[in-house]
């Protein structure tokens, strides 16, 4: 005789009470229609997309709506493949219509190389929008051709599923940059993603499967979110103070300046940068204002960012890898990094990845979904000076931009004889001084080097995660710093020194970066070595203030997690 289902049977063994039972069954019952609805929710939002590229498409249009510069071939192309994927869904008789959808998606894979081979033809900051326009059109619906399979589908998403799903629109996001009309574009990739968290979370409330969260700690429990002025999280946050953290097993002090293989080097601090608490809006002002008619100088605040979630084990910590992977789809979100140590040494590349990777790079795991870690080469993984923030907003409302970068940054003009001060390139109100705040986002390894070089910008670099050694030049000591100028292809280099600190210096072998002819005698060192500089060891919660125009050395000495907020 067949004995009960385990299904049947509660985890102590007992068979369930009719009245467990039938709570059982309510909420599968819930979860499944919870589930069914976000599945068509988010079928209708790739609908509405559709729908409206056929109209943008159209004859009677008043407007290409912003893809004029394509031509009406491709514009057509793009209209016929949007009629396609509406054709998926006929309201009108309830019956889904024959599409040839291998065909549709080959059609869009042809838009999105075209669009893609444009930008080769333009500097990157001159390419046509229509061209990031058109790609980001293609992607949208190619990802709503591989939604179609889903929609009126609960089961549970592959690994595969969700990787396919996820490719297109962060090309489009990373490639064109969500380029499109308002009620497209970025916004409405972004309104894709987080749907389609919200079907992932609703599927790990049924049971947690993932493999993932599994080797990285127990499930974490959800949290209410938290309060503040802030930007409010755009969803329940789980908890996860108790997993892993980054770093946990890095026992190096500031003390250890032993360069050996099993140690990561820290450089000695010799001429430290000031530092001071956290300053206002206005004692920060007055820091800038402080010396007239001279340059202004490096400083350290510390405590800075205490209040961002990011920054608290409790809130939605950048520290924690699982947190990481929650933010990202499982870490299925791609993101560009760099290859190598520094982007000027041999071998240095460029690749674009699965955070999973990412993290996986970071904490010695394996890594599943590029073995090996690109296709292009091998060496640190460093995801470097990427607007994280724009292509993961969940992400930007765990930090604020400081104070800092509300202070106008006039600059004494060095004349006994006028009492006025000269502008920077940009300086204006306190709202045009923030809206026009850069941010950019640095993770990697302990030993990723940005190599000396200078910014067009004043910079406050925030450490969140782990530390950093920063060695840093006055404007006045560019041509000691012999600065590089354009090289193959001609990209413009000249922000960036010939001289490799590290090698200068006895930390790093020569791996090919520098420009210095022959092998480095002690006379370079030397000379190198006088050149004034200041320089100081980044922790956590430290920011450091960088005038436009200092050069700046940066190496990781753990696992490391920066923004840098520029402001002019």
């Amino acid at each position: 005789m067949l004995g009960p289902s385990p299904t049947a049977l509660l985890p102590d063994g007992h068979r369930p009470t009719g009245n467990a039972s039938k709570t059982a069954r309510e909420a599968l019952q819930i979860a499944t229609t919870a589930m069914a609805t976000l599945h068509a929710a988010l079928w209708a939002h790739c609908l509405t997309a559709a729908r409206q590229m056929t109209e943008d498409g159209s004859d009677d249009a008043n407007t290409l709506s912003g893809l004029e510069g394509c031509g009406a071939p491709l514009v057509d192309l793009l209209r016929r493949q949007a009629t396609q994927i509406v054709h998926l869904d006929d309201e009108d008789t309830g019956h889904v219509r024959r599409v040839n959808t291998a065909l549709v998606a080959r059609r869009l894979d042809d838009l999105i190389d075209i669009a893609h081979a444009r930008f080769y033809a333009y500097a990157p900051s001159d390419v046509p929008d229509c061209w990031r326009h058109l790609y980001t059109d293609a992607s949208i619906l190619l990802f709503a051709l591989r939604w179609a399979a889903f929609w009126n589908n609960t089961a549970r998403l592959s690994d595969d599923d969700l990787d396919n799903l996820v490719r297109p629109l962060d090309l489009a996001l990373i490639l064109a940059g969500g380029a499109g009309p308002p009620s497209r574009g970025h916004t409405w990739i972004h309104a894709s993603l987080d749907l389609l968290h919200s079907i992932l979370e609703e599927e790990d409330s049924g049971g947690d499967n993932d493999e993932d969260a599994r080797e990285e700690g127990p499930h974490p429990q959800k949290r209410r979110r938290l309060g503040g002025d802030g930007p409010k999280h755009p969803r329940t946050t789980p908890d996860f103070s108790a997993g892993p953290m980054f770093n946990e097993a890095d026992t190096n002090s500031a003390e250890n300046t032993d360069n050996t293989e099993n140690s990561t080097f820290i450089p000695p601090v010799r001429h430290p940068v000031p530092c001071c608490g956290p300053l206002g809006l206005e004692e920060f002002q007055e820091y800038l204002d402080r010396d007239r008619g001279h340059s202004r100088t490096p400083l350290v605040l510390a405590d800075m960012q205490d209040d961002w979630p990011a920054q608290q084990p409790g809130g939605r910590p950048w520290s924690s890898p699982a947190y990481l992977r929650w933010c990202t789809l499982r870490g299925r979100r791609l993101v560009p990094v760099e290859v190598g140590r520094s982007y000027v040494d041999a071998g240095w590349t460029q690749a674009i990845v699965p955070m999973g990777d990412v993290l996986d790079h970071l904490t010695g795991r394996r890594q599943r979904r590029s073995e090996p870690p690109t296709a292009a080469g091998t060496g640190p993984m460093y995801l470097a000076q990427h607007t994280l923030f724009t292509q993961i907003p969940q992400l930007r409302h765990d930090i604020a931009i400081p104070d800092a970068c509300y202070t106008t940054t006039q600059t004494w003009v060095d004349d006994d004889d006028n009492d006025d001060y000269d502008d920077d390139r940009h300086s204006g109100s306190d709202a045009e001084a923030g809206a026009d705040v850069l941010l950019h986002a640095w993770l990697g390894p302990a030993g990723t080097i940005t190599p000396l070089h200078t910014d067009p910008h004043h910079n406050l670099l925030a450490q969140v995660v782990g530390r950093k050694y920063v060695r840093l030049y006055a404007p006045a000591n560019t041509p000691a710093l012999r600065p590089r100028g354009c090289e193959a292809g001609g990209v413009d280099m000249g922000n960036t020194s010939q001289v490799d600190v590290g090698v200068m210096e006895g930390w790093d072998a020569d791996a090919g970066g520098h420009d210095v002819d022959g092998e480095v005698t002690d006379d370079d060192k030397a000379s190198f070595q006088s050149v004034p500089y200041m320089d100081c060891i980044l922790g956590p919660g430290d920011t450091l203030y960088i005038p436009q125009g200092w050069w700046h050395y940066v190496r990781s000495l753990s696992v490391s997690f920066s923004v840098s907020f520029w402001w002019n």
